[in-house]
């Protein structure tokens, strides 16, 4: 056991949702002692910038239960079983936003919160290919605006965008763009 590791002693479900899982678990501390942990079970999300030829990104606006208030995000959602993240990034993007993208690249992944969650986010970003209808699920209520990438990483470096995955995926599509390497 490296000098850092906890080991798992007992694991119990405390709540089995439709979207996250509870979990109370012993663990042994690395000097010997034990100590609960608890960990929220995701099944993980995915989070799309996606680029038209003016390089304006595709936003969505929605009113986000926990926090009581209207968000401004990229297009995003959770993992889906039996397909890949950049297969859910893609329905993601058409449902939310009616786009088809292309040229689809990784920005690497997220970890939104690592003392209490498993959740990993998946994050890509694409070319507009073309623009559509949205098509959201039924409890979805989403407003879609463009946004140049410029002045999104304004609003984030002046605290108008507090989502991080939103934030994570701009600011490193930014400096990529940036670079020349998109």
């Amino acid at each position: 056991m490296n000098k850092l590791d906890e080991k798992t002693l007992t694991s119990k479900k405390v709540y089995d949702g439709r979207i996250i899982k509870y979990y109370l678990d012993t663990v042994e501390l690395p000097d010997g002692n034990t100590a609960e942990r608890e960990i929220v079970r995701h099944p993980g999300g995915v989070c799309i910038a996606a680029l038209d030829n003016d390089n304006n990104l595709f936003f969505v606006r929605q009113f986000r239960y926990p926090y009581k208030e209207i968000t401004l995000e990229l297009p995003a959602g959770k993992l889906e079983k039996g397909s890949t993240p950049l297969e859910n990034g893609k329905r993601e993007l058409l449902e939310e936003t009616g786009c088809e993208g292309y040229s689809f690249i990784s920005l690497g992944q997220l970890y939104p919160s690592t003392g209490y969650t498993d959740e990993i986010i998946h994050l890509y970003a694409c070319r507009v290919k073309s623009e559509g209808e949205q098509q959201p699920d039924f409890d979805e209520f989403i407003n879609t605006e463009k946004i140049h990438i410029d002045k999104a990483l304004e609003m984030i470096l002046n605290n108008q965008i507090p989502d991080a995955k939103t934030q994570v995926t701009v600011l490193k599509l930014s400096e990529l763009l940036r670079l020349g390497k998109i």
